[in-house]
């Protein structure tokens, strides 16, 4: 027999063993088998690792502890955890269960003495103390070894994955590069496709399953473990409809990409194959912007860009090198997420000129100075406090950054003669509810009148919804949550959000800095919304783990200032087409701008001003303002 028949049979035999997923009633089981065993230690131990205490007496013991351990277990549910994860919450768990088991034995045995019910029932008290350290050793150390052999079975002894791939046509490019790789990751257990040119034929002696064929008895008789997607035109709806079968039914999902990131077009790289991710899945066809003209727009000048170590900042300054600025100014108040953005530009080899200044937008005077000094033609204002609840809990800070601090850099533009000017605003602008929306549409509308009053510099604002992968972003706090074990923590079932993805979002800011011409807000067709909770659930099923069994959602409720669902145009705004069929621009309800300037005055000198006289001056700025879930509400009642 050849070595690597005997490889396959040995690892078969041990994964059969150990298993991808132990059954629960099996670790029940052993859990109350270690429980037993500790008991018997502890007597031992109780007496000197002798056995004078006599073999009847516990004997007669181990059905009580039996009991109490399966109660404890059932109580605690720490037989369901996956034995593999073994983690702080799982040594919590079982901790519980033999605090439980202790408490139970001492109220036994007390209630044994006192009615004289078998003198063979009571339990010396030092036994029971005894066990419970030693069966909380058992528990952990048992599931710690477990944990330690799965992965070192998975890591030498274990076959490649059977696999099966979706999409016979590409498929067949997948097969190759599985074949062409030297140490084999993945086995092919057959081909789904439900084009009758396929159908049932074999592709490489692999058979080809009509989709209505792969259920779960399918998958568990040929030990299906990872589905392939080979379509790489497929859109996201595409995908989502293709990959919920697949998830639902606990297998991992991957994707290749886009024919033309294949070597020479025609052949794929097992590397290529990569995992979907949750941007893959957002009900819309990511949008791609291609504008020659940016070349033009960037190309030998001098830009700023304030905010530029965020997730967006950080982003539009890694694109807009690529057109070869003159001097890219990268301005930020965050030292390390600076000094963190200015490695990466160094690694990434760029040899354009760039300076990261630590500086913060508020500070006029310093702000001035690097305006007069480095003479800026094109800004990108991405500065700005975003966190609903937390800003709705600081209104000095939000109102100081979002609306003061923006004045600042909008009035030094003007003063230097910046030729563009583009502010990134957001769609919880539209009709605010809590205090950060407000102080960004404040923002908006400032830069609306200044517009107005401008010879040269043209103020152009984008607008867009939630930013995947962003800092604080829902996906991030999801991604946290899963790491810690859950549960992910969702506001509200009905919640929605607009979502896009980072380059998606800077793209829309480069491409209003080229077409816009000064005074529009433009908007970005984001497609349909997403419902969080969706989105958490497919974010526990690529993740590997099963909703709701191993990782559940936990609803909490809506957050101070937060919405059920966000609005892209305000009361009574319409929209108007651009030269992109997905870029849109606001047709906005007329400002008054005598009263915005007015009121912006009121609030500059914010150190004066309490609180709730700061939000009744943003109200009075805006009226559509209405708080929601908030301590502001008592400002709407007072109103009316």
């Amino acid at each position: 027999m050849k070595f690597n028949q005997i490889y396959i049979q040995v690892s078969n035999f041990l994964k059969k063993i150990i298993g991808k997923s132990s059954p629960r009633w099996g670790v029940l089981l052993i859990d109350i088998f270690l429980v037993v065993n500790s008991f018997i230690i502890s007597y031992i131990v109780r007496f000197n690792f002798s056995f004078d205490f006599g073999i009847h007496a516990p004997f007669s013991q181990i059905p009580v502890v039996i009991i109490a351990a399966w109660i404890s277990f059932l109580l605690t549910g720490s037989y369901k955890g996956i034995v593999r994860h073994t983690g702080f919450k799982d040594a919590a768990s079982v901790t519980l269960s033999a605090v439980i088991i202790t408490l139970f034995l001492f109220i036994f045995t007390f209630i044994s003495r006192k009615f004289q019910i078998d003198t063979n029932l009571n339990i010396p008290l030092s036994v029971i103390g005894i066990n419970f350290f030693v069966s909380v050793f058992l528990l952990i150390f048992s599931r710690i070894v477990y944990k330690s052999f799965y992965y070192k079975i998975q890591t030498h002894l274990t076959q490649p994955k059977r696999i099966l791939i979706h999409g016979a046509e590409f498929g067949k490019a997948v097969f190759d590069a599985i074949l062409a790789d030297l140490h084999p990751k993945y086995e092919v257990a057959g081909f789904v496709d439900d084009r009758n040119e396929y159908l049932h034929k074999l592709i490489h002696r692999v058979k080809v399953y009509h989709p209505r064929h792969i259920d779960a008895r399918f998958i568990e008789k040929n030990e299906i473990e990872e589905v392939i997607i080979s379509q790489p035109e497929a859109d996201s709806i595409q995908l989502l409809d293709i990959s919920n079968k697949y998830l639902a039914a606990g297998l991992k999902v991957k994707t290749i990409p886009y024919i033309d990131q294949w070597i020479d077009n025609d052949k794929l790289n097992i590397n290529q194959i990569k995992e979907l991710k949750i941007e893959d899945l957002l009900n819309r066809t990511p949008i791609k912007i291609d504008n020659p003209v940016l070349q033009e727009e960037i190309n030998g000048k001098v830009v700023m860009i304030t905010g530029a170590a965020g997730s967006i900042g950080s982003e539009i300054a890694t694109q807009v090198m690529f057109f070869k600025p003159k001097l890219l100014i990268l301005i930020d108040q965050a030292e390390s997420a600076l000094y963190d953005l200015e490695q990466d530009f160094i690694r990434t080899g760029y040899k354009g000129n760039f300076i990261p200044i630590v500086a913060d937008i508020r500070d006029q005077f310093k702000m001035e100075e690097y305006f007069n000094r480095f003479q800026p033609r094109l800004i990108f204002h991405a500065a700005a406090y975003k966190h609903v609840p937390l800003m709705e809990a600081n209104p000095y800070e939000a109102i100081k950054i979002n609306i003061l601090g923006s004045k600042n850099i909008m009035d030094l533009a003007i003063k230097y003669q910046v030729d563009k000017f583009v502010m990134i605003s957001t769609d919880k602008a539209v009709n605010p509810t809590n205090v950060m929306g407000a102080t960004k549409r404040a923002a908006e509308m400032y830069a609306t009148c200044l517009q107005r009053e401008s010879k040269h510099t043209k103020f152009i604002i984008t607008r867009f919804g939630n930013v995947l992968g962003s800092n604080g972003s829902v996906l991030q706090l999801f991604k946290k949550q899963l790491k810690l074990g859950g549960p992910l923590t969702v506001t509200d079932p009905d919640i929605t959000r607009y979502f896009m993805t980072i380059p998606e979002a800077c793209n829309l800011v480069l491409e209003a800095g080229t077409m816009g011409q000064g005074g529009e807000i433009f908007v970005f067709d984001m497609g349909e919304p997403v419902k969080i909770y969706d989105l958490a659930v497919k974010m526990i099923q690529l993740s590997g783990y099963k909703f709701p069994d191993e990782i559940d959602i936990k609803i909490i409720g809506l957050r101070p200032g937060e919405k059920l669902f966000e609005e892209t145009l305000g009361k009574n705004e319409g929209d108007l087409p651009t030269h992109h069929p997905k870029v849109k621009i606001a047709q906005i309800n007329q400002t008054d701008c005598k009263q915005v300037f007015e009121l912006i005055r009121k609030l500059q000198p914010i150190n004066k001003l309490s609180i709730e006289e700061m939000v009744r001056i943003l109200k009075k700025m805006i009226p559509e303002y209405i708080s929601n879930n908030s301590e502001f509400d008592k400002l709407d009642r007072q109103n009316h």
